[in-house]
């Protein structure tokens, strides 16, 4: 089945209302087999773009990732998941978040068997620790 290209711009960026009704267009407009099928995305959530990290958050993800994991950072955009920072960022526009969370090899995150895998549990709040550290640093706090 083909679905017509929406004429709207991309997410994360896209207000949600285009986005539902985007969705809406291609998957109602052309069923196979004489199917009939309705889309109802009343809930449909705008989506959040990050803004570029500042320079010392640059360079502290870097290193924390370096000390704790003896790689370079890694960068994901997806989109959906954590619809309330969409809101977080609207309320503080210049603030900056690292978001970040505990998976890893085998890992089935919110399956009927979820778990974690300790060690990138372990490894990844020993890099949130250090941005903590960093950013303390960086406000002057440790010379007090």
């Amino acid at each position: 089945m083909k679905f017509p290209a929406p004429k709207v711009t991309a997410p994360p960026t896209l207000e949600a209302r285009q986005a539902v009704a985007a969705m809406k267009t291609a998957l109602e407009a052309d069923p196979p087999n004489g199917a009939t099928v309705e889309f109802d995305g009343r809930d449909g959530q705008s989506g959040w773009h990050a803004p570029q990290l500042a320079p010392w958050l640059e360079t502290a993800v870097a290193q924390a990732s370096e000390e704790a994991f003896g790689k370079p950072a890694a960068y994901m955009g997806e989109g959906g998941s954590i619809p309330f920072m969409g809101m977080l960022g609207e309320k503080f526009p210049d603030t900056q978040f690292v978001i970040t969370g505990v998976l890893g090899p085998h890992s089935n995150a919110h399956g009927p068997n979820e778990f974690l895998h300790i060690p990138t549990g372990k490894r990844v709040t020993e890099a949130v620790a250090r941005l903590v550290v960093a950013h303390y640093a960086r406000a002057g706090l440790a010379a007090k």
